[in-house]
């Protein structure tokens, strides 16, 4: 009798388990998340990787990308999101790629994301250096000459980003262009110039942005300071933003949102996912500390994967929630 009544609660307890398997919205779809050639992006990247593969999806490992292919690729239904939508720093690339037409944008996955130009703290109290456009002065923008042509050197970022054409045209418009280059290039390979640099004691100047490790290496505030701008003056989709704070300080960009963006045709037929995608949110510290840890050499695909799965171990109620919101979106 025991026996008999143990088997049938297995087998219904299997049943139970092979239905609700059975019945996850992603069964059988296989996802392809897009990011661009930033390592530290693989976090964010991740989690939502395997929040799809809990509602059922199979999901392959991301694809690195510029920005401007990741959007044409989605767009063109070639791949399914990504997960590092910067607005309004992407909004040239988005609307070129065909705008809300083309993409599903609901909800904020990170807020808070600053941008901005930075300068050794030593050099900003000794010359007095609030304001970028102080490197009008050719004495000022000398103090920053790393190759010897008497301009000053602004390690800048990486083509296809989107804050190549912000700084290339406030270079300009803030009349900097004949005492500062703006070197574009592998971001990575600079800062560890700059880096280098710092240490030897030399001035520094370099565009950065949050959340990334260099803030925590560097910290504003201690080591370096924040320049402002004499005024707003962005391109394209970005025109018409006023960068000022509330507190009258402008520092030359927006505070960014990130944002999950999905091709639009494919959320329409996964509400679950597309549901998933509106309510998801991480904090920007944690992707700075997750990103630390990968500085200091956490860097490995099994390190990014067991940060991913701590990071979710520690948001388990949470990342549950998003879970059944999204199994309800289904049905």
């Amino acid at each position: 009798m025991r026996k008999t009544a143990l088997f049938a609660a297995v087998l219904t307890t299997f049943a139970a388990t092979h239905v609700s398997a059975a019945d996850l919205p992603g069964k059988g779809i296989t996802v392809k998340p897009l990011q661009s050639t930033i390592a530290e992006e693989t976090f964010q990247t991740l989690i939502v990787s395997r929040a799809l593969e809990k509602l059922g999806y199979t999901v392959e490992k991301p694809g690195e990308v510029d920005y401007n292919v990741a959007y044409t690729t989605i767009a063109a239904g070639d791949a399914t999101f990504v997960a590092a939508n910067w607005k309004p720093l992407h909004d040239d690339m988005y609307k070129a790629a065909g705008g809300d037409n083309k993409f599903y944008r609901e909800g904020t996955y990170v807020g808070g994301a600053a941008q901005g130009y930075l300068i050794d703290k030593k050099t900003a109290e000794q010359y007095h250096i609030t304001n970028i456009e102080q490197l009008k002065d050719p004495k000022i923008a000398k103090l920053f000459d790393s190759n010897g042509d008497g301009k000053a050197d602004m390690t800048g970022c990486t083509p296809g980003w989107g804050c190549e054409a912000v700084i290339n045209h406030q270079n300009k418009a803030y009349g900097l262009a004949d005492t500062v280059t703006a070197n574009m290039g592998n971001y990575s390979a600079m800062v560890a110039d700059t880096l280098a640099r710092y240490k030897q004691g030399k001035p520094i100047l370099y565009y950065t942005w949050t959340p990334y490790w260099l803030s925590d290496v560097l910290k504003p505030g201690k080591d370096v300071v924040w320049l402002q701008v004499p005024f707003s003056s962005l391109p394209g989709e970005q025109s018409k933003v006023d960068t000022k704070l509330p507190n009258g300080k402008n520092y030359g960009f927006p505070v960014n949102t990130m944002h999950i963006v999905a091709n639009k045709a494919w959320a329409e037929k996964n509400p679950a996912a597309a549901k998933l995608f509106a309510e998801m949110k991480l904090p920007i510290g944690d992707i700075n500390a997750e990103n630390a840890a990968m500085h200091a050499g956490q860097a490995s695909e099994a390190d990014i994967n067991r940060h991913v799965d701590g990071w979710i171990k520690g948001h388990q109620a949470e990342f549950d929630k998003w879970i059944s919101d999204a199994q309800a979106a289904a049905k």
